[in-house]
């Protein structure tokens, strides 16, 4: 059950709703189901959500918000990413907690993940 008043699902653009699911199988090993052939969801990765067919893509520098994985296996992520089709929009930096990139996935929204910091 949903909990009242607390964020339950997300949607983001998609240019090319075929190449933004492969990217997310095999970067994150995600499923979809598909309603339509505009419009795909995921279930279960921490948040639900959906890709809708748009020529948009969401980015920070636009205003939009920003979806930020966890990952136990920092640099085992980042490769997984780039494999994948990702493109690094901001390198590896510091911050205090920890260690963060940006990507985005071959349709061009924008994403981040955290690791730990290097002990």
């Amino acid at each position: 059950m949903p909990a009242h008043e607390k964020i339950n699902y997300v949607e983001y653009p998609s240019r090319d709703l075929s190449t933004t699911k492969k990217f997310f199988t095999q970067a994150f090993g995600w499923k979809f189901e598909d309603y339509g052939p505009e419009y795909a969801a995921f279930s279960g990765e921490g948040l639900d959500g959906g890709f809708y067919k748009a020529d948009l893509a969401a980015s920070t520098t636009n205003g939009s918000a920003l979806i930020v994985f966890y990952s136990a296996a920092f640099e085992d992520t980042l490769a997984k990413v780039t494999a994948a089709g990702g493109s690094i929009i901001k390198p590896i930096f510091d911050f205090p907690g920890g260690r963060r990139f940006h990507f985005t996935e071959p349709s061009g929204n924008e994403f981040a993940v955290w690791g730990d910091p290097i002990k």
